[in-house]
C-alpha cells in the first residue's frame, strides 16, 4: 500500500515533466504520395488502352472501375489500378461482361439464374 502511494507521489507529484504524445494526422494526399513513391521504386509503368476494369468476388459482386489508371512492374509481379470504383451486383452487369466470365463465375452465374426463379 505504501509502495502504491510513493510511486504515485514520484511520477505525478508537482512540478515533474509531464510527456505528451504528439499526435500526428495524416491526410490522403501524403498517402497517395507515400504510395506513389513506393510504386515508382518498383518501377510500375502505366498501360494505355483500358476502358473499363471488373474485379469478380466470391460473393457474386462486380468492382467495376470505369476509365481506370492502370500500372504495372512485371519484373516485381505488381499491378495497380486507380480510379472511381463502383461495387455492383453480377445481375447488373450481366450482358456486358458475359464475354469476360470465367469457368468458377459461370458456374455460379448458373447458382444464381436457379435460385432467381425460386423467389
Amino acid at each position: 500500500e505504501l509502495l502504491k502511494i510513493y510511486i504515485v507521489i514520484i511520477f505525478f507529484a508537482k512540478g515533474t515533466a509531464r510527456r505528451k504524445k504528439k499526435v500526428v494526422h495524416r491526410t490522403a494526399t501524403a498517402d497517395d504520395k507515400k504510395l506513389q513513391f513506393s510504386l515508382k521504386k518498383l518501377g510500375v509503368n502505366n498501360i494505355s488502352g483500358i476502358e473499363e476494369v471488373n474485379m469478380f468476388t466470391n460473393q457474386g459482386t462486380v468492382i467495376h472501375f470505369n476509365n481506370p489508371k492502370v500500372q504495372a512492374s512485371l519484373a516485381a509481379n505488381t499491378f495497380t489500378i486507380t480510379g472511381h470504383a463502383e461495387t455492383k451486383q453480377l445481375t447488373e452487369m450481366l450482358p456486358s461482361i458475359l464475354n469476360q466470365l470465367g469457368a468458377d463465375s459461370l458456374t455460379s452465374l448458373r447458382r444464381l439464374a436457379e435460385a432467381l426463379p425460386k423467389q
